[in-house]
């Protein structure tokens, strides 16, 4: 198991060194130049020359990215071009609010999708079945930001049981709650409907394996041989997509919170890019990345724990 993890460990930390490159490489290229965003089109060029030379815009690439991985290593992520500020803390902050609503999302998420594909293959082939899978159906194909829409409407307008957006921040850690519910919900059932579909699919296809024929030769039903034997043979499909879908809600809930007013990290990102923000850009991506890369560590340990052969893969 200790050199399953060390494996493990040199991959993630090789995949963190090449992101960073590939992050720093795209960046840069893209164009636009943030000293002449920060001056204006009226700037003179002896204004912009110095400007581009206080924030380092002038070295060579291959330096520039050497200075800004040290600095990273160090605990320094810069200081933000158009806020003046550190960036490390407007990260932490804006993470308060992406962190818990994408946690809070995934267990929605789970305790929707659990048993509902339990259920659909339990009943395959019934009534049950069908009507699960077609909400499932329905819940891929609602996009999350009409939902988003309807659930302000209805909760926040009409019924006026919860705000219809904003963050209160943690000092009121009720009201916090309350204001994230409605986006992880927005958030939660399009990726319940995706893993029902998976664990729905991953359990009929446990369920011919022979080890459960034998289970229902001795006896149990169809729904105790699904609960004992199948659900944890057929957890590997689920994991990989409950990895995925943390690092999309972490990372790709920028629309959902653009819609609930939430300062979360994916809404940052967006403003720093259309200010050209470069140090805010990479910074945040990079983090995103090796949250992204650390939870692919983590379910890499939830497939050795389901499945003791792959430790010697």
């Amino acid at each position: 198991m200790l050199r399953y993890l060390l494996r493990r460990m040199i991959v993630m930390g090789a995949s963190l060194l090449a992101a960073s490159v590939v992050i720093f490489s795209v960046v840069e290229l893209v164009p636009g130049d943030p000293a002449s965003f920060m001056l204006g089109t009226g700037a003179q060029p002896e204004t912009l020359a110095a400007l581009r030379q206080q924030m380092g815009l002038d070295d060579p690439l291959p330096l520039r990215y050497a200075a800004w991985l040290g600095a990273i290593l160090q605990g320094d992520f810069g200081t933000s071009f158009t806020y003046k500020t550190p960036v490390a803390p407007m990260i932490g902050e804006r993470l308060q609010v992406s962190l818990p609503l994408a946690v809070l999302a995934l267990v929605l998420a789970v305790a929707l999708a659990l048993p509902m594909g339990l259920h659909a293959a339990a009943q395959r082939g019934r009534v049950g079945d069908g009507l699960a899978m077609g909400a499932a159906h329905l819940g891929i194909a609602l996009p999350n930001f009409w939902l988003a829409m309807l659930l302000v409407l209805v909760f926040a307008v009409h019924l006026r049981w919860l705000p219809a957006g904003g963050f209160p921040g943690w000092s009121d850690p009720l009201a916090a709650l309350r204001s994230l519910i409605l986006p992880a919900i927005a958030l939660a059932l399009p990726q319940a409907a995706i893993l029902a579909r998976v664990l729905r699919s991953s359990l009929v296809e446990t369920m011919g394996q022979d080890y459960i024929r034998t289970a229902r030769a001795k006896g149990l039903s169809r729904g105790q041989t699904l609960r004992r034997h199948a659900l944890r043979n057929a957890l590997i499909p689920v994991l990989t997509i409950l990895g995925m879908q943390f690092s999309f809600l972490l990372a790709g809930a920028i629309i959902i919170e653009n819609v609930f007013y939430l300062p979360g990290l994916g809404r940052m990102i967006f403003q720093a890019i259309t200010q050209r923000d470069l140090i805010v850009v990479q910074s945040a991506v990079l983090v995103l990345v090796a949250a992204v890369i650390a939870v692919t560590f983590l379910v890499d340990l939830a497939y050795a724990a389901v499945d003791p052969r792959l430790r010697r893969a």
